[in-house]
């Protein structure tokens, strides 16, 4: 009996624009996760409908419309969600802007693998 499908897969909607950063994180949680991408904002919030995701990693600087703008939609739509801002801006008023737009936590660029699955644990288990 295979014990990896006792649990279903959870889905996670990774909006991120730059592919290398996207890379990274399929590398690092595509064998725990379904991973779902989407390169700006209004795919994000296209993807965020079409496939009803566990959580969302939100990268801030998108085209079209940028993560907080997308995590304030979303919001409208999903008030329970976990969105966790992955970002290189780690000023506190970028945490802040986050925070009032409703992201659950913050993460900052370059990514910490360890730190990452942890967080994505925190808010899926």
């Amino acid at each position: 009996m295979d014990s990896h499908n006792t649990l279903p897969i959870k889905k996670l909607l990774v909006a991120e624009d730059n592919e290398s950063n996207f890379l990274l994180v399929m590398a690092i949680l595509k064998k725990e996760y379904q991973i779902i991408h989407a390169v700006d904002g209004v795919e994000t919030l296209q993807k965020y409908r079409q496939y009803s995701p566990d959580a969302i990693l939100m990268d801030l600087k998108m085209p079209n419309m940028d993560g907080l703008e997308a995590t304030r939609e979303i919001r409208k739509l999903n008030t329970y969600i976990p969105i966790i801002i992955v970002s290189a801006f780690a000023f506190d008023n970028d945490k802040q802007e986050a925070n009032e737009a409703g992201c659950t936590d913050y993460l900052t660029k370059p990514i910490d693998s360890r730190l990452l699955k942890e967080t994505l644990k925190k808010y899926l288990s």
